[in-house]
């Protein structure tokens, strides 16, 4: 029988989505009976406008159906349609927090807007609590199933997309180094197509297999992928690239493009059709305006409460170190900051007073490529500096920093340099206040190169906004706790 030009290839399905966002979807469903009954728990007028003295225990069967079936299922298709159950959001914590306060914003607005079309007259401060609960819940939920995902992740389980990268030897590796170093983002290079032979003594070097001279649906078929991944502006030509995304239609694999810009995301980026053709615009980066006045009335804001609840906290670290080892409590160091600017940086003191003077006698044992000094055996450390370094509990200081305006929460991390060692590409990282946490500090901290350090620097200052500034805020918790490349 001849075969239907129209017929689909057998290919592989990614499945592993599916059970996952089965948990999120009752995950979500629990989250928001649990904020209706803690609106019941803690508030008497929780059931106004739907009170009815005439029903058995004055309960409204009204009410009853509306919080327990009701705002749950409204909660989902909310959810759904802001896209938080979509696949490329699924492990992704700042987008899965955006897409949850969008949500949040549209039950605020749903609920107004039905209480108003019913003549219910329902206590305001009822919908703040069921409100505030949901965002709580939800996001704790979510966090659990995130953190889950991950360790399956990490474990090498199939819970990512399988790809296969197409293109140039150089810019499939880069894709590959990026996906090995992120493997909690769910990318898993398993093979490489290159678009032409190499050269005749050209070696091939590469960690997973290489094919060349395939036709691209029936290798993924052949080795198990579901992602087919297009690296860079040479590895296919348009026509070549639209017809291989014809060729996917009703496969259930998924197409990657890999842009030829890097380091940018976020509202810098806007697409523009023009008679079919996808215009990529990249915006100025924006360090200046509204934006950044919120940033500074926050971090400022959130420094002077943060040391006002943490003064007990910072008084016994201060005993301790005072108790365990002889000198003064803090350590203040010059640091280069905003524009150069230099300054004393606050933080508890985690060496031996004479830490500088045996600085010269380690230099050969130094562990970092770059312009700091690392070691994460120092002898110089105290046994209370070891632990307030693991818990990054030295830092809690450097609000009085962020108080007076010389650094932010989220920012780079101030360096013990000279202005003039802030060369080239380097010295963009002075264009935003210095901060307490940051990229780097949530991507590996210590364990990182120099080079991955200042490239996660840059992405921040090129990138910044306060959304990014609040998930990294979040992210910092997970990684302070867990305890990852401290020393």
């Amino acid at each position: 029988m001849a075969r239907s030009v129209f017929a689909r290839p057998a290919v592989r399905r990614s499945a592993w989505h599916r059970p996952y966002i089965a948990w999120l979807l009752l995950l979500d469903f629990l989250s928001a009976l649990a904020a209706t009954r803690t609106a019941i728990a803690l508030l008497d007028t929780a059931d106004a406008g739907f009170h009815d003295p005439t029903a058995p225990g004055g309960v409204d069967e009204l009410f009853a159906l509306v919080a327990n079936i009701g705002l749950p299922v409204g909660w989902l298709v909310l959810l759904a349609a802001w896209g938080a159950y979509d696949r490329r959001a699924l492990g992704l914590g700042t987008e899965e927090l955006k897409r949850v306060v969008r949500a949040t914003v549209a039950m605020a607005a749903a609920v107004s807007f039905l209480a108003l079309g019913f003549k219910k007259d329902l206590s305001r401060m009822t919908v703040v609590v069921v409100i505030l609960a949901l965002v709580v819940y939800t996001l704790a939920g979510r966090f659990v199933a995130r953190t889950v995902l991950r360790r399956l992740r990490h474990s090498g389980r199939h819970a990512s997309q399988r790809m296969l990268l197409v293109g140039k030897l150089s810019d499939a590796l880069a894709l590959y180094e990026v996906a090995s170093r992120n493997p909690a983002a769910g990318l898993q290079p398993i093979a490489i197509h290159l678009p032409s032979h190499p050269q005749r003594g050209e070696e091939v070097d590469a960690p997973v297999p290489v094919y060349v001279g395939w036709d691209l649906v029936p290798l993924v078929q052949q080795i198990g992928a579901d992602t087919i991944a297009v690296c860079g502006p040479a590895s296919l030509e348009s026509y070549e690239l639209r017809r291989l995304a014809w060729q996917l239609e009703g496969t259930g694999l998924g197409l990657v493009v890999v842009p030829q810009v890097t380091d940018v995301t976020g509202p810098r980026i806007h697409v523009r059709p023009v008679e079919g053709l996808p215009l990529l615009n990249v915006e100025e980066p924006t360090i200046s305006g509204v934006s950044l006045l919120a940033k500074q009335v926050l971090d400022r804001v959130t420094a002077f409460f943060g040391l006002l609840l943490l003064s007990p906290v910072l008084a016994v670290i201060a005993a301790a170190i005072k108790i365990t080892d002889p000198g003064p409590v803090m350590f203040r160091q010059t640091r280069i900051g905003h524009q150069g600017e230099a300054f004393k940086v606050w933080k508890f003191r985690t060496m031996y007073t004479d830490a500088e003077e045996r600085l010269a006698a380690l230099q050969d044992q130094n562990e970092s490529d770059g312009l700091l000094f690392k070691m994460k055996d120092d002898p110089r450390v105290t046994p209370i500096g070891k632990y307030l370094r693991a818990y990054s509990l030295d830092e809690l200081p450097q609000l009085i920093n962020v108080l007076v305006g010389q650094m932010s929460l989220v920012g780079p991390r101030p360096l013990p340099t000279e202005d003039d060692d802030y060369q080239g590409d380097v010295r963009r990282r002075l264009l935003v206040r210095p901060g307490i946490t940051g990229l780097w500090q949530i991507s590996g901290r210590s364990d990182l190169t120099w080079d991955d350090a200042v490239r996660l620097d840059l992405h921040y200052v090129d990138n910044w906004s306060l959304t990014y500034d609040i998930g990294i805020l979040w992210r910092t918790v997970s990684v302070v706790l867990a305890r990852r490349g401290a020393y």
